[in-house]
């Protein structure tokens, strides 16, 4: 009896866990979108069509612009309403509602900048035309949430119901862009003046360095080495110093968070049309940053392209005239301002005398955990920092995105641009993180601008450290449009960026020297345009897809020198390491071995010499104070390596040949402590495995193969044009002849559903790993959806 008993619990069991799937399945499979047919919706003056291809990329046609905006939200919200909410979310510091404690850390960072007030305030102050525009797309993403037949399936997993989208929220979802692409803190700033407030000028402007031989600007040149300060100057030959086993993981070296772009002009193409190419390199996650769109209105727009879930325009595309592509400027966008305290409690000194701190008490809604407060105390400048990272003085962040004037939605002017002239006037104009925009048209003409506000800052403080402005006026606002640097129609014929410094003198001026990227991509890039005397389309894929590890090979080289006979003699790890760097395949190729050896090699080296060099701040500072190395620390390094001065070597080491050598041997104990294989297993594709992930992934690992795309072992690497790591590399890669975008290519790393029962989840993927030449435009259309004005209309 007992045994039929429990035989018959374990039955009953077995059906009610399959009737539990079994309604799962349903509840999430009723949450995918409608795709045919016909939607009664309220909020457009006529009927608005979006058809589907293949692989899930909408065109939407309707007869103006706004009902196309409501159309471009509905289209979001159903496939991608979950990571709108995130977007909002995220920069309005409201993610513990959904995850609770988890993202309160997350949430108090961005709650600092009072991001919901300040999208506000930018609705606000939009002109009717664009908040039509936001309006409709308001309405259209909510009617395209609630035509889901459930919720999106996220919202079971969190056990919470999704909130309607707001017009703010659009700008929300710009914030998050900044917060991405800009110091929003000021921190490059802030730890510059750590160290200098402790090394000799002079030591100062070597280690930080405005460029170097790598440099490959479009106006200018590059620069060359300082000389090496000498020991009257600095000398650390007398200062002890402890070295930790993971030094180098303290100062790591990932893809940033940037981009290429480049365009040929028609001189050098067989149309007779530039081409424009582009791959934004941002977090690569699913679903993907960006959405594939074409948007219609017969006679006035017909423009392809790519949208952020959350805004109704085109981030970067065609419009069949003109093609324009973005990459991170890097300039100088935020201020570390230092505050002097009033003598009355609660105020501070301003040009115009005392003043007291606007305060304002955020309250983070916690799910399940009631609420917390956090104080923001803003001056005239920006909010005051309160995480103590500048120890001789309270920081306020001067910082472009706290503007309302810094946030539009200018750019929807380019879907009516005919010329490259009138492209680079909306850019100067537009309200964005600035971004190096390079464009070209359809009649050969290219062009490079910053798409972005500019701050006009006033002479006399150093922009790159923290500055006093109790006594002086730090910006003076904006700079004019017509002040912005630009680049027309160069005589080579091409122009490219990278995120590094792409211009000089006055124009860099107004720029400002921001935490540049390394100018080797840039430079690898370069090179490759000028190899070629003409253009074709697919050729843009071929250096968009270069791997080749030109920046590593001297390097390789130095590393073999450090290996010689002596260092390996009686020492078969050495030998080992020696023989894989020795047989090196020279790209960031998936099989490479000795490319892995060679680049951690390097970064070991460049962490022990930085941590020397930094001996006497920590002293004043305490080991763990945080500091970073300038991106551009390639010259001193490579300099202080090659002539190697005892006076800034530390007792920690006996020789320079002893330091380089301590970074193989911490090399070899990290691969041999972290892996069970030999050193001849240490591919570079080990290392560098897709982490393409859902949200929720991590909290529910079971269901991570249905939810992550596949962990692809990947070529590519910093420092080469194919900018790729587990978790940042290509958002997209595209190429266009404007009026040629039949024969153009776009491919993303994640499909357009944001779904996982979506036939289109992953549609795409596989053509990115292996970088196909898949269409630019959306082919033949799947499914049609029409949605039917009702009566009352907008």
């Amino acid at each position: 009896m007992l045994k039929k008993n429990v035989g018959r619990l374990f039955l009953l069991l077995g059906i009610a866990i399959i009737v539990a799937l079994a309604l799962a399945y349903v509840l999430v499979t009723r949450s995918l979108p409608q795709l045919e047919g016909s939607i009664s919706v309220v909020g457009i003056n006529a009927d608005v069509t979006i058809v589907r291809d293949q692989a899930g990329i909408p065109t939407i046609t309707g007869t103006d612009r706004v009902d196309v905006a409501f159309a471009t939200g509905f289209a979001h919200a159903q496939d991608r309403f979950f990571q709108m909410d995130l977007s909002r979310r995220n920069s309005a510091g409201e993610l513990s509602e959904l995850f609770g404690a988890m993202a309160l850390d997350v949430d108090k960072r961005h709650r600092f900048h009072r991001f919901r007030a300040r999208a506000i305030a930018v609705v606000q102050a939009l002109s009717d035309k664009d908040k039509a525009i936001l309006d409709a797309y308001t309405a259209g993403t909510n009617a395209g949430l609630e035509s889901l037949k459930s919720k999106p399936f996220e919202y079971f997993v969190l056990r919470t119901e999704p909130l309607p989208w707001r017009i703010e929220d659009s700008i929300l979802a710009v914030y998050s862009m900044f917060l991405d692409l800009n110091d929003e803190r000021a921190k490059a700033d802030v730890r510059r003046g750590i160290v200098r407030n402790v090394i000799p000028e002079k030591v100062f402007e070597w280690m930080s360095p405005e460029g170097t031989s790598w440099d490959a600007p479009m106006m200018g040149t590059a620069r060359q080495s300082s000389e090496i300060p000498s020991a009257s100057v600095y000398d650390v030959s007398k200062k002890h110093l402890a070295v930790s086993n993971t030094l180098r993981f303290n100062y790591p070296e990932h893809p940033l968070p940037g981009s290429n772009n480049w365009a040929v002009s028609g001189n050098l193409t067989a149309t007779g049309r530039a081409i424009v190419a582009n791959d934004m390199h941002l977090q690569i996650k699913v679903p993907n940053v960006f959405y594939r769109v074409r948007l219609i209105v017969p006679g006035e727009t017909d423009i392809t392209g790519l949208t952020l879930p959350g805004m109704p325009v085109i981030v970067v595309g065609s419009n069949g005239k003109v093609a324009w592509s973005f990459t991170n400027s890097y300039g100088d966008w935020s201020d570390a301002v230092i505050v002097q305290a009033a003598s009355e409690e609660g105020s501070y000194q301003t040009p115009g005398g005392p003043r007291q701190f606007d305060v304002f008490t955020e309250t983070i809604k916690i799910k399940n955990a009631g609420a917390e407060t956090l104080i923001v105390r803003e001056t005239i400048w920006g909010p005051l920092l309160d995480d103590g990272s500048y120890p001789d003085a309270d920081i306020a962040v001067s910082w472009i995105g706290h503007d309302p004037f810094a946030v539009n939605i200018r750019q929807i002017a380019l879907e009516k641009v005919e010329t490259v002239s009138e492209a680079l006037d909306i850019a100067n104009t537009m309200g964005i993180p600035p971004q190096n925009f390079v464009c070209g048209d359809a009649d050969g003409n290219i062009g490079w601008t910053i798409a972005g506000k500019i701050p006009l800052r006033s002479d006399g403080y150093d922009a790159r450290l923290p500055a006093d402005w109790s006594q002086q006026t730090g910006w003076l606002g904006w700079v004019a449009p017509e002040n912005y640097p630009r680049i027309v129609n160069p005589e080579s014929g091409r122009i490219w960026t990278a995120n590094a410094r792409v211009v000089d003198g006055v124009a860099l001026n107004i720029i400002g020297t921001g935490d540049y990227a390394l100018g080797a991509r840039a430079q690898q890039i370069r090179n490759n345009l000028f190899a070629q005397s003409s253009f074709e389309l697919i050729d843009m894929l071929k250096i968009q897809t270069d791997d080749r590890a030109i920046f590593l090979q001297r390097w390789q080289r130095l590393l073999l020198d450090v290996l010689n006979e002596s260092a390996i003699e009686g020492d078969s790890a050495r030998q080992q390491y020696r023989d894989l760097v020795e047989s090196w395949i020279p790209r960031a190729s998936i099989e490479s071995v000795g490319y892995r050896l060679v680049r951690a090699f390097r970064l070991e080296a460049r962490a022990r010499v930085f941590e020397m060099l930094m001996s006497p701040v920590k002293e004043r500072y305490g080991s763990d104070v945080q500091l970073s190395i300038s991106r551009q620390f390639e010259a001193p390094l490579w300099d202080l390596l090659n002539e190697r001065p005892l006076h800034l070597l530390t007792p920690t080491y006996e020789s320079w040949q002893g330091l380089m050598l301590a970074a193989v041997d911490q090399n070899i104990a990290y691969f041999n402590e972290t892996y069970d294989s030999s050193l001849v297993d240490r591919s570079w594709g080990e290392r560098n495995t897709a982490a393409i992930r859902h949200p929720l992934s991590r909290a529910l690992p079971f269901l991570s193969g249905w939810l992550d795309m596949p962990a692809d072992q990947m070529s590519g690497d910093s420092n080469m044009p194919k900018a790729l790591g587990p978790l940042i590399g290509a958002a997209e890669r595209f190429a266009v002849s404007p009026g040629d975008e039949r024969n153009a290519y776009l491919h993303m790393p994640a499909g357009q559903s944001g779904h996982p029962l979506s036939q289109y989840y992953r549609a795409g993927h596989d053509d990115w790993v292996q970088a196909r030449a898949t269409p630019f435009l959306p082919s033949e259309p799947v499914h049609a959806l029409a949605l039917i004005a009702a009566d009352n209309g907008r």
